[in-house]
């Protein structure tokens, strides 16, 4: 079992070193817990483990609520908790929905990650050595929040400096691409994120700001491809564009066809492909 923080605040403080040393504070715990499903292959003595996840609750039960009458609001951590993992891809034409499926996605992403960190721990030290030994590979945007979950963990978790992290993190991740249609590609409110994630959100903002920059550098006075590159999307409400966060924290990116990897790169991702072609396979 692991446990998943969910919203909160994000509080500095120094490490030992002196360093600024950042701290989420979550408002909610919720506990997932590993079930396994073997997988056995055809004709061979191989059995491959496809390991999933369930939510609980860190709190089943308020006895101290339950006596004051409020006999659901008892239970409400609980329901809340397990609802997470009851449907895969809930409904997000809601506000609800939107908010379900966001805090499901990161869920599955954690757990992962920290059994992901448990297997590389029984071996190895050297946090040098994590591309070597993992591949992760985001399927779609569904998981893009691996991106900064990945940093988070070398940030915070294991302190390690930022480029570092960042270089282990382009390393250890791929991405495919599955959806072609511009308003199909996951884009979160920030407001949704700073709620939910604030850690995150900080880390994404800081990815983005040294990314601009280079792209500054690269580009001098060219305005619109800083806004088409960044990883927020301006506007009334301003978004996290997850397909352009799983791009740049990527070291190889693909299409699930040809047809569809040449789209990509002419259409999708035209300027990514641009500045990083020899990422792009199929």
């Amino acid at each position: 079992t692991y446990e998943v923080k969910l919203g909160g605040q994000v509080r500095k403080g120094l490490d030992r070193q002196g360093g600024p040393q950042m701290e989420w504070i979550p408002e909610q715990t919720i506990i997932g817990m590993a079930y396994d499903s073997l997988v056995p292959g055809y004709d061979t003595n191989t059995v491959n483990t496809l390991r999933l996840w369930s939510a609980g609750a860190s709190k089943d039960f308020d006895l101290r609520v339950f006596n004051e009458g409020d006999f659901v609001r008892a239970v409400e951590n609980k329901i809340f908790s397990e609802n997470i993992s009851k449907v895969l891809y809930p409904n997000d034409n809601t506000p609800q929905g939107r908010e379900l499926r966001l805090k499901q996605q990161y869920f599955f992403v954690a757990c992962s990650l920290y059994d992901i960190f448990r297997f590389f721990s029984f071996k190895h030290d050297d946090l040098r050595l994590f591309p070597e030994k993992t591949a992760i590979q985001l399927n779609d945007t569904h998981p893009a929040v691996a991106v900064a979950e990945l940093m988070r963990i070398f940030v915070d978790d294991k302190h390690l400096p930022w480029e570092l992290s960042w270089d282990l993190t382009q390393k250890s991740l791929g991405y495919t691409n599955h959806t072609l249609l511009s308003e199909a590609l996951e884009r979160w409110p920030v407001d949704l994120f700073r709620r939910w994630l604030p850690r995150h959100l900080e880390i994404i903002f800081e990815i983005n700001h040294r990314f601009l920059e280079e792209i500054q550098v690269r580009f001098p006075h060219d305005g619109a491809r800083l806004q088409r590159l960044s990883l927020i999307e301006e506007g009334e409400e301003k978004r996290v564009r997850m397909a352009h966060l799983a791009t740049l924290g990527s070291h190889a990116v693909n299409g699930v066809a040809a047809l569809h990897s040449q789209l990509l790169k002419k259409e999708v991702l035209k300027d990514f492909y641009e500045l990083w072609p020899e990422r792009f396979s199929n």
